[in-house]
This record gives structure tokens, C-alpha cells and sequence, in this order.
């Protein structure tokens, strides 16, 4: 039965977001933030399916911790649901992604549209320096930049592998750090087709101030990451699992 579900439930993100694209397409005729929404309402209406057809539902945590204005949101990452159950949640985000994602057709035009952060690994620390730059513009205008401190999706409960990338964005943007923690690798696995069901948990932890030392917000950064996230994962596989009044 799962894995018929999960079979639907591809079939029906695959196609949602066809359509999606699709009616975005009047957004580049309309300011930046419109297609933002249109992103927004696609991760709502995935996270809506996902919770029909797989039964996982999303359950959210320290919403209130979440400061206005320009920010740094460092998340870790484990799934495809990351985006979609991040996406919503803030005002005006940006990504940083790979330049090759804004190639795609239609998906990678809007990811320029949307004034996301494309990053040329090919060019070394040049690409660090356009990064940093593009970031603090963003971050000036009052925008949420999203970032994956250990750069590609993780097994749950694996070693952690931080890379010193949001250490230099932390210091070159000058503005709070928001981290974030789940466990949604439990019902959305990296590179497996089978969904599971369950609640999947996405907790925003507290602030870190500017200001700290590259190895001192590393250390802070790393520690409230894996320690809220290992809880998550263990509180998962509980018999009776943590039921909130945030949940989607």
C-alpha cells in the first residue's frame, strides 16, 4: 500500500508542478515577489498532497523565533520536503543554488525572477566573492537567504559535514543567523522512491547573533543544529509521537 501511494503520490506532484510552472508564467510580466508566491503556494499545495496521499503531515516548531528582516537561515537538510516546508514560512526568501539549476527551462527563468543566488563553483573563491556581494545586497533589502551549511542532502543521523561557506556569508552579511532543524529524512528519503508515513518536524531554533568568530558561530551554529535535529529523530521513533497545534 505504501508503495502504491508513493507512486501516486509522484505522479501527482510531477503533474501539479507542470501546472504550476505553467500558470506562473504570467509572473514575468509582474513584480519579482509574484512568482515568489506562486513558489510558495506549489510547496503548500505538495506539503497538502503529501499529507493525503502518503499521510505525512508537517508539523512546525519556534515559528515565533523567526526575526524580521534581513536574515540568514541555515538549515539542515535532508530531503526534498526541506524546501517546501521552509518556503512558506518566510517573507521574501532566497536560495543559493547552483548556476545550472537557472539553465532549466521555465523552473531555472524563475529562479532568476525570483532573485535567487546562483552560485558558479567553477570559478573558485571569485564565485565566494559574488556570493558574499549578491548575499549582502539581498540581505539589505530585508530578504531571508536559505542556506544548507553542509552543502547536499544528508542521511539521518549521519556525520555531520559543515562546510565553512556559511561561516564567511555569516560574517560578510553582518545580520542574524536562524537555525533550523528536522527530521524529515525519515518520510522523504534522499534517492529512494518510497515515502513513508508519520510527522515530519521542522524546528526554528534560536538566533545566533551577529558578531561571533568564524570558529565560535561554527561551533554555536553546529551544536544547535545537530542536537535539536538528533532529537527530533530519536522523539520520531517514539510509539506516540509529539502532536502541535502548527502542524499543516
Amino acid at each position: 500500500m505504501i508503495v502504491a501511494r508513493s507512486l501516486l503520490f509522484s505522479l501527482v506532484f510531477y503533474l501539479n508542478t507542470i501546472v504550476m510552472l505553467i500558470a506562473a508564467i504570467p509572473t514575468f510580466l509582474l513584480p519579482r515577489r509574484a512568482i515568489l508566491r506562486v513558489a510558495q503556494a506549489w510547496a503548500r499545495v505538495s506539503l497538502l498532497l503529501l499529507r493525503v496521499i502518503v499521510g505525512t503531515r508537517v508539523e512546525y516548531r519556534g515559528l515565533d523565533r523567526i526575526p524580521a528582516g534581513g536574515l540568514l537561515v541555515a538549515s539542515k537538510h535532508q530531503s526534498f520536503a526541506d524546501i517546501h516546508a521552509i518556503l512558506p514560512k518566510l517573507h521574501d526568501p532566497t536560495f543559493i543554488l547552483k548556476r545550472e539549476l537557472t539553465w532549466i527551462p521555465l523552473f531555472g527563468w524563475f529562479t532568476i525572477k525570483a532573485g535567487m543566488i546562483p552560485v558558479d563553483r567553477s570559478r573558485g573563491a571569485s564565485a565566494i566573492t559574488d556570493l558574499n556581494r549578491r548575499a549582502r545586497h539581498e540581505a539589505a533589502c530585508g530578504r531571508q537567504i536559505l542556506i544548507y551549511p553542509e552543502g547536499t542532502r544528508r542521511a539521518p543521523g549521519a556525520e555531520p559535514a559543515y562546510k565553512q561557506g556559511v561561516a564567511h556569508l555569516y560574517r560578510s552579511l553582518g545580520v542574524p543567523c536562524l537555525p533550523v532543524a528536522l527530521n524529515s529524512g525519515l518520510f522523504w528519503p534522499r534517492r529512494r522512491f518510497v515515502l513513508q508515513p508519520g510527522t515530519m518536524v521542522v524546528e526554528f531554533l534560536d538566533p545566533i547573533p551577529p558578531g561571533l568568530e568564524k570558529d565560535e558561530f561554527m561551533a554555536v551554529l553546529r551544536e544547535r543544529i545537530e542536537t535539536a535535529s538528533n532529537r527530533l529523530l530519536a522523539e520520531a521513533k517514539q510509539p506516540a509521537g509529539y502532536t502541535g497545534p502548527e502542524g499543516i
